[in-house]
């Protein structure tokens, strides 16, 4: 690994036991009936674990940041869309008139859109963050796709990047994704990492592939197949992920380092979680599945993850949109925690 002044992989802090079960105590003693907001209890329960404190704090600063990138794949027949919308996708966010756009100012959560690796030249778009590593990556279907030195590169875009927001006062992490064909490297992650077949992690993406289904799961089967012979982690992630994936991978190693709730979205965001287990063991521990995307994949990592959606609408887009809409439920059960009233004492017995 080259060295870059900072431990990429650093081993993330482990859920805290003790404000967990203060946690659990605390609910109750709440004035309702035990278990009366279930899932909303085991959030809470979370959140205190992970901010080490009972009760946590109500997180107020939302950031979402989306990375974007484009994939050598899509000229294999990946996708159903050719590179240049990537860029045309990242206007659009940059301009305020995306799915996320509309869904964080619903929630009150700022976006930061960083070009980590798209193809087409982004310079008319000032408020994009120029992070770019390469211009998108070689296609998974005849080689790697990125070498070592791209994907730590990559990797370290999203730590900074966390660690900067952090610093500036975010307190929940939201990550996003933009990038023709990423469900195509996404699903060969996923593959990789969980043990599945091509055939049980490949989806239709955005759309049915230029190639058709069955000639996308060849090329993700391919994919798995050259990640078998991948002695660690960091080579997986670079034979066949992508830009935006190791980008989103080390914002969430960054924000559980920092014992900061983090929420994952959907499949690219769970291959960039499995990239992030994979690496930095424990990581997984400390995420907040947004919700459940209908990718197949989606659903495998979270099974393996052994993670709970706190959504299930169905939704396929990507760029941090489920994340976004589960945020308010994650503020909601630190708010029941810390400020529901204690349970009367009725003198009874």
């Amino acid at each position: 690994m080259t060295d870059m002044g900072l431990s990429l992989f650093p081993s993330s802090p482990l859920l805290d036991d003790q404000a967990m079960e203060e946690a659990r105590i605390r609910w109750a003693t709440r004035a309702m009936p035990p278990g009366a907001l279930g899932r909303l209890q085991d959030l809470g329960v979370h959140l205190a674990g992970v901010a080490g404190v009972c009760p946590p704090p109500v997180p107020g600063n939302p950031v979402v940041v989306v990375f974007a990138g484009d994939h050598g794949v899509v000229a294999d027949g990946a996708s159903a869309w050719p590179s240049e919308i990537t860029a045309a996708m990242v206007a659009a966010v940059s301009s305020g008139g995306a799915a996320i756009s509309v869904f964080a100012e619903a929630v009150g959560a700022q976006v930061v859109v960083v070009d980590v690796g798209v193809q087409t030249p982004l310079d008319l778009l000032p408020s994009v963050r120029d992070e770019r590593v390469a211009d998108g990556t070689a296609s998974i279907a005849s080689g790697p796709a990125m070498t070592l030195g791209e994907a730590e590169a990559a990797l370290a875009v999203g730590i900074r990047i966390a660690s900067e927001q952090l610093e500036a006062g975010a307190d929940c992490l939201i990550g996003g994704d933009l990038g023709i064909g990423n469900t195509t490297s996404a699903a060969a992650l996923i593959g990789a990492f969980t043990g599945r077949s091509a055939q049980e992690v490949t989806g239709v993406g955005a759309g049915v592939p230029a190639g058709g289904l069955d000639h996308k799961r060849g090329l993700v089967a391919t994919a798995i197949g050259r990640a078998a012979a991948c002695a660690e982690p960091i080579d997986v992630l670079a034979t066949v992920g992508g830009l935006e994936i190791a980008a989103l991978a080390g914002l969430f190693i960054a924000a559980a380092e920092n014992r900061v709730p983090f929420i994952v979205d959907g499949v690219i965001a769970g291959a960039a979680l499995c990239a992030a287990e994979a690496l930095a063991p424990g990581t997984a521990d400390l995420a907040i599945a947004g919700h459940r995307s209908s990718e197949p994949a989606a659903s495998i990592v979270l099974d393996h993850l052994g993670l709970c959606p706190l959504l299930d609408l169905d939704l396929r887009l990507g760029e941090g949109t489920g994340a976004c809409l589960a945020f308010p439920l994650v503020q909601a059960a630190a708010r029941a925690l810390a400020e529901m009233a204690d349970l009367p004492n009725t003198g009874g017995g």
